[in-house]
């Protein structure tokens, strides 16, 4: 256990400083659709330049810290995710804010954030070497069978139509394949033009499909966005924190799925989310509400996408190889710092580390008086704002974020266009998330899919190279438990005289 001073370096005046306005600063921008926790790392970072190194790297975890909290606001109020990370908070917060329930959601996701951080920042502080090895045994063909297990995540994003689902899964597919292929470099479905050639982005993408929807309808109906009877209960953190102690095993399980998951390299917040929330209904007494406003989801996704945070800097401290986007961002200012990354950084530089580390306790500490103001002040906009100001407004920060992302007006374009066709699905029973998962592991699935395949070849042990691996078989037991996990219970259910639910 590292010693108690490196606490009391964290606790400076200067750090306490820097991870507030951390904080603060991280949680406004990843509020806003389109500007992504990477994206808010990378803007603030210049800043830490001049600092120590101990101080820029607790004022840059603080900022990602934040950043990943602050998306939870547009998924519960815009049922928009201000980061991929909150993809599936929209599935159970935004239906909590249309009855009413925002308030009470938003204190739900800033408690299960704290959470997450704090299970996330102790697997960094006690277990980071070990879990480090566990991240280098993953290879091309754990990542392909790791997407395909994300994949079969599809029945529970799919509202009661699994086949609506995986049509909508084969589109993102379709989509994470046009432009040049990562590995062949193969030129496919850009249709002569130029502008495809860079693929479809993946935030641009998850604007189009997720807000513009949103903002049509608004400006379609006459109602209000939000509707609410009564007058803002404040806070309401007793009820949330009841409903937290409720639901503390799906908390801490949700918070180790996004810890392990944040290990892995490229693997993210959104996957992270997606399997806890999976992983939370299967097994939660209240299955048949997910969806419809259960605050046991937020708490599962909300959790699971903050612990991705101290996940993620165990393989970037450790082996310099970085967990999430914004590792790579981090990562890159410590190099300008002069540290290097590896094994020995945990012993040659052990008080710039653990310090750190201590200073990421601190962010995420602080994480729940910023994101509860805030949080309640975004309500109370939210709900009170006229639609002519907020359509407008709405609009402004996709466009601006969306472009923000590789200043390309091309990439609005092919929001709007993307938009349209999410809004147009829509009508139809198509939702957003099989099409934004598929597109998310299309790539993943792919570039695995072609690594292995080559080694195997070139190896001539294909088949092996799929089936024989320990890790890969273990993953694929998942996947098969994820597939028939409903026809199982169901069975079950019979045999013990279960009589189903009927709504």
């Amino acid at each position: 256990m590292p010693g108690i001073e490196y606490l009391f370096a964290a606790l400076t005046p200067l750090n306490i400083m820097l991870a507030l306005g951390g904080v603060i600063a991280g949680t406004v921008i990843g509020s806003l659709p389109g500007l992504t926790a990477t994206m808010a790392v990378a803007v603030l970072v210049p800043i830490t330049f001049s600092m120590e190194p101990t101080s820029a790297l607790i004022m840059m975890g603080a900022i990602y810290t934040g950043a990943i909290y602050g998306g939870a606001y547009a998924a519960i109020l815009l049922n928009t995710p201000g980061t991929p990370s909150a993809i599936a908070t929209t599935f159970d917060g935004f239906p909590m804010a249309k009855k009413g329930q925002g308030d009470l959601a938003i204190t739900v996701a800033c408690i299960a954030s704290v959470t997450g951080g704090l299970v996330g920042a102790t697997f960094l502080l006690l277990l980071a070497p070990p879990l480090a090895e566990i991240a280098l045994a993953f290879g091309p063909v754990e990542y392909f069978w790791l997407a395909i297990f994300g994949l079969t995540l599809i029945s529970a994003l799919s509202e009661g139509n699994l086949l609506k689902g995986l049509i909508g899964a084969c589109f993102g597919l379709l989509l994470a394949c046009v432009g040049i292929a990562e590995i062949s470099a193969d030129v496919r479905f850009i249709f002569g033009s130029q502008v495809l050639l860079g693929g479809i982005e993946t935030v641009t993408a998850l604007i189009g499909l997720y807000c513009i929807p949103v903002l049509i309808d608004l400006v379609a109906t006459p109602d209000r966005h939000l509707k609410v009877d009564h007058k803002p209960r404040g806070f309401r953190f007793l009820e949330a924190l009841a409903i937290s102690w409720k639901a503390k095993f799906s908390l801490l399980r949700s918070s180790v799925i996004g810890t392990l998951v944040g290990i892995l390299p490229g693997a993210g917040g959104s996957i992270a989310g997606l399997v806890a929330y999976t992983e939370a209904r299967r097994t939660s007494k209240n299955s048949q509400n997910f969806g419809k406003g259960e605050p046991e989801g937020v708490l599962a996704t909300e959790s699971a996408n903050n612990a991705t945070v101290g996940g993620g800097f165990i393989p970037t401290l450790v082996l310099g190889i970085p967990g999430t986007p914004p590792d790579a961002v981090i990562l890159g200012a410590l190099l300008i710092q002069g540290i290097r990354t590896g094994p020995s950084l945990f012993t040659e530089k052990a008080s710039i580390v653990f310090t750190f580390i201590y200073g990421l306790y601190l962010a995420t500490f602080l994480m729940l008086p910023v994101g509860l103001v805030i949080g309640r002040y975004a309500y109370q906009t939210i709900i009170t704002v006229p639609k002519a100001l907020l359509v407008p407004t709405v609009a402004f920060m996709t466009m601006i974020g969306t472009y923000a992302i590789r200043n390309s007006i091309s990439d609005v374009i092919i929001m709007i266009v993307l938009g349209v066709i999410g809004w147009i699905l829509n009508r139809f029973g198509f939702s957003p998330s099989p099409i934004v998962l598929g597109l998310i592991l299309g790539r993943i699935a792919e570039q695995g899919f072609v690594q292995a395949w080559t080694i195997g070849a070139a190896t001539g042990e294909l088949w092996k190279m799929f089936f024989g691996r320990p890790i890969s078989l273990a993953i694929i037991a998942f996947i098969l438990l994820s597939l028939f996990y409903p026809v199982i219970r169901s069975r079950f259910g019979k045999r013990t005289g279960e009589v189903p639910h009927v709504e």
